[in-house]
């Protein structure tokens, strides 16, 4: 079984007072998920720091500074027949600057979403894991 490892990010914006998220809608498999991306796989001894925050552009269109690193979550799947356990590190980060309509074809559609309605969209547990525990490291709005 062939292992991978990833990282991304769970980025927030701060609009008319409320908390807000990015989520994205994979072009493949349609699938309401967080950016994220393969370590080291454009650039040699890439870090997952560095990972998350090209996929974060390359994937949406946005700018994210890191916050702090959040719990790795892991998963299988099955990719061309062959079984796969990934571990995916995501990053808490705060929006720096960008467009969602700048977003590449990896991505159908990305958005902004307010708190409330980010774990009804996550469409995969581990991202809904990832949202909760960031959403446990960002102060209280109001």
């Amino acid at each position: 079984m062939q292992r991978e490892f990833s990282a991304g990010g769970v980025v927030y914006k701060m609009e008319n007072g409320q908390r807000i998220w990015l989520v994205a809608q994979h072009s493949q498999h349609k699938g309401w998920v967080f950016p994220k991306g393969l370590i080291g796989d454009h650039k040699l001894r890439e870090t997952g720091r560095e990972t998350a925050v090209r996929e974060v552009t390359e994937e949406t269109g946005i700018t994210g500074r890191i916050i702090e690193k959040l719990k790795p979550v892991t998963y299988f799947y099955t990719w061309q027949g062959e079984k796969r356990f990934k571990t995916v590190t995501y990053f808490l980060m705060e929006y720096v600057s960008g467009d969602t309509a700048d977003h590449d074809w990896e991505m159908s559609q990305v958005e902004w979403l307010p708190e409330e309605k980010v774990i009804e969209r996550l469409s995969f547990k581990s991202d809904k894991i990832a949202f909760e525990e960031a959403l446990e490291k960002v102060a209280p709005v109001g």
